[in-house]
C-alpha cells in the first residue's frame, strides 16, 4: 500500500486492490495549495465544504476498487453539527491494513464510536483546531484508538493553510510515544 499526501486533508491511497482519493480540495479553497493532477478508482469526501469536496478534481479510472469501505457518521463540531454540519469518517481495508481518514472531525469520539471503528492500523487525523479537534483532542483520540501509524492532517505550515488553524508542532510534541508521520515528504509505503 502507498499513501500520498496531496495537501491539507487530501490523500491518494493506492493498493493492490485499487485506489481512492480522500477529500480533494477545490481551486483557491486552501491558501497556498494547488491540488495536483490525480487519478484513482474512487473519490471519497468527508463533507461538502470546498476544502474537502472537489470530486471533479480527480480523474476516475473506470475500475471499481476491490477493497472494503466503511463510513461512520459524526460531526464537524462539538455541537452535534449545529456550527458546521456533519462529517463522515472513512475506513478502507486493503492489503491487510485498516486505514481510517477522519475528515474534519470536530468532537471527541464516544466509546461506542471507537468500538465500531475496530482495529486501526493507519490513522489520518485533523490536528489544527478551530474547525476541527485540536492537538490535545487529537492526542486523546489517538490514545483511545491506538493505531500503529498516525498521520496528522488539516493544519497550517509554512506558506499553506488557514491562519486560524495551528501548526502541527503541539500535536507532534504530545505524541512522542507514537509512530508519527508529518507530511514534509509526499508519500509513504
Amino acid at each position: 500500500m502507498k499513501l500520498t499526501w496531496c495537501g491539507h486533508s487530501c490523500f491518494l491511497l493506492e493498493s493492490r486492490s485499487g485506489s481512492v482519493v480522500f477529500d480533494p480540495y477545490a481551486p483557491g479553497s486552501v491558501p497556498g495549495l494547488v491540488l495536483p493532477t490525480l487519478r484513482a478508482d474512487a473519490v471519497i469526501c468527508s463533507h461538502e465544504h470546498a476544502d474537502h469536496f472537489y470530486p471533479e478534481g480527480v480523474e476516475l479510472s473506470g475500475r471499481k476498487p476491490d477493497f472494503e469501505i466503511r463510513r461512520f457518521d459524526c460531526w464537524h463540531d462539538d455541537a452535534r453539527g449545529a456550527k458546521r454540519g456533519k462529517n463522515t469518517m472513512t475506513l478502507v481495508e486493503a492489503d491487510g491494513l485498516r486505514v481510517l481518514h477522519m475528515g474534519d472531525l470536530g468532537h471527541m469520539l464516544s466509546p461506542e464510536q471507537l468500538a465500531a471503528l475496530g482495529r486501526v492500523d493507519v490513522l489520518m487525523i485533523p490536528v489544527g483546531g478551530f474547525y476541527t479537534i485540536d492537538a490535545k483532542g487529537a492526542k486523546e483520540i489517538v490514545d483511545a484508538a491506538d493505531p500503529v501509524v498516525v498521520i496528522p492532517m488539516h493544519y497550517r505550515s509554512g506558506s499553506y493553510g488557514y491562519d486560524v488553524i495551528a501548526e502541527p508542532d503541539e500535536f507532534l510534541s504530545l505524541c512522542t510515544d507514537r509512530r508519527l508521520i508529518k507530511q514534509d515528504g509526499p508519500s509513504w509505503e
